[in-house]
């Protein structure tokens, strides 16, 4: 490794953290990547990749692998619970946009193993495990980072710059005292995943599908080896009420009833918020990711924004590292927080209310809308470029 403070500071080990990385590696930059877990967790969280990021991650010759390890789905839907499917969305209506038409269902713990094998194997980049940021400090030169070890001893790292790519809770964050501006939303959001092949029992059901009802909406989700569904649940239970396994029997029967029991794999409940950092950009420090914005999961756009943010940050970066001036970063926070606000945020908070709208007439016209734009092929790719984050990046690259 080169000299200590000639490198950039990573803080988080997700895939924003290790996409930075790796593309900062692929410049020639160095770099040390610092998480807190004691090593890269194999949870049930993200698993939606969208085409934009699959064609990014062709750089590092890592979307193939993810294709062969996960799952293609070339159409997704609207349905009701009662009515059936309301609209089916071809991804072939965008194959003349990208590299990858269709939605990848692939556990981002795979993407985040890809590149660490990737960036083990490279002389340009360290990973740290065990180590929590907890606060910075930074002059015209350089920038400090406290970190604090499993064993409670700390200690202090320098480098020429910082990402912080830690997670919605984001320590790098507050230590700058940036906002986290949004709100909470009240329901609790209950994951499950179960080996039940919800196709057996429910018509022309598509590998994601989006289930609009005003008492109780759902997603379903097919990953490469389980079902994943996602009911919005009362904030005002425990998490021992929510996770009740008879309770959460009785809300997949009333899903779908069965003859027996599920077999229930996995669950997890969670708040959801909808967040933007005031500011991406303080002087040599730069958010990404969670640490930068937060959103529901009702579209997929979280992991795929942030590993669009890494791969914007980490160019503009290599250019600044190059002899650019450093005010080409406030670029990168003009456009990804613009898409984090105008695309992400609007998108996700727009498919909660469709799917969970209880007035006939307004549901009546989601729905009608939906069918217009699925039977007209200009409005349907429109749809798709947006759904996919394809129109954002293109939308993006307008702003100065």
């Amino acid at each position: 490794m080169p000299d200590a403070k000639e490198r950039v500071l990573i803080v988080g080990a997700g895939p924003v953290g290790l996409v930075a990385a790796a593309n900062l590696a692929q410049a020639g930059i160095p770099s040390i990547v610092l998480e807190s877990s004691d090593a890269l967790p194999k949870d049930l969280r993200a698993s939606t990749f969208h085409p934009p990021t699959l064609d990014m991650l062709d750089r590092f010759g890592i979307s193939q692998k993810l294709i062969d390890r996960g799952l293609i789905c070339p159409q997704w839907q609207f349905r009701d619970r009662n009515e059936g499917v309301v609209a089916q969305f071809d991804m072939g209506m965008i194959v003349d946009e990208t590299n990858h038409p269709y939605r990848l269902q692939c556990e981002q713990w795979k993407l985040t193993e890809e590149l660490r094998e990737q960036i083990e194997a490279s002389d340009m980049t360290e990973l740290v495990y065990g180590v929590e940021g907890i606060s910075v400090a930074q002059d015209e030169d350089s920038v400090s980072l406290g970190l604090r070890h499993a064993d409670g001893s700390e200690e202090i790292v320098q480098g020429k710059y910082l990402i912080a790519a830690d997670g919605a809770h984001s320590q790098v964050r507050r230590s700058l005292g940036i906002d986290f501006e949004g709100q909470t939303i009240p329901e609790i959001f209950l994951s499950m995943s179960t080996t039940f092949e919800f196709p057996d029992a429910i018509p022309d059901l598509a590998p994601i599908a989006y289930v609009t009802d005003p008492d109780e909406w759902a997603v379903l989700l097919r990953t490469p080896s389980l079902w994943r569904v996602l009911l919005p649940t009362d904030p005002t239970l425990s998490d021992a009420q929510i996770k009740d396994p008879d309770v959460m029997e009785q809300r997949l029967q009333k899903l779908c009833p069965k003859e027996g029991r599920y077999d229930l794999v996995h669950s997890t409940a969670y708040r959801v918020q909808e967040r933007v950092a005031k500011s991406y950009v303080h002087g040599r420090i730069f958010l990404a990711g969670d640490a930068a914005h937060v959103n529901n999961p009702l579209g997929g756009m979280g992991m795929n924004g942030g590993i669009h943010d890494a791969i914007n940050l980490s160019e503009k970066l290599a250019e600044v590292w190059f002899g650019a001036p450093l005010t080409l970063m406030g670029r990168y926070e003009r456009q990804r927080r613009k898409v984090a606000i105008e695309t992400v945020q609007a998108q996700t908070l727009r498919n909660r209310k469709m799917m969970a709208e209880g007035d006939p007439a307004a549901r009546q016209a989601y729905h009608d809308e939906l069918r217009a734009v699925v039977n007209d092929d200009k409005t349907h790719k429109a749809y798709l470029m947006r759904s996919s984050m394809l129109q954002s990046l293109k939308d993006m690259e307008t702003v100065a």
